[in-house]
């Protein structure tokens, strides 16, 4: 079982940046595809980047591409995503999730940490 926390989220001008962290608990994520997700009022919840195991591969959303970096330490057990020149479109509750590699569910999720970006 695995258990993901995230934090980092927070208020913040437009333009501005931010980086939330997952650390994961329970066992180890190097095996595992890491992703994150985010939901905005009133809006489905959406993909906006994933990480293979080793950080070789990454997905980045295109209205994020450019401005957004998806990392991992699987030393630490901690997946990152820097977010950077942010738009008040940005704002929404972020989570970490996790699958196997070979997997299509995303099978563990992060409690959601809030991003507000004020214009």
């Amino acid at each position: 079982q695995v258990q993901l926390v995230d934090s980092g989220g927070g208020l913040v001008q437009a333009g501005g940046s931010l980086r939330v962290s997952c650390a994961a608990s329970g066992r180890t994520i190097s095996s595992y595809t890491m992703g994150w997700f985010r939901q905005a009022p009133g809006k489905d919840r959406e993909l906006i980047a994933s990480i293979n195991w080793n950080g070789g591969s990454t997905y980045l959303r295109d209205s994020v591409k450019g401005r957004f970096t998806i990392s991992r330490e699987n030393a630490k057990n901690t997946v990152y995503l820097q977010m950077n020149s942010l738009k008040p479109e940005d704002t929404a509750v972020y989570y970490c999730a996790a699958r196997g590699t070979l997997a299509t569910m995303w099978n563990y999720w992060g409690q959601g940490t809030q991003v507000t970006v004020s214009s």
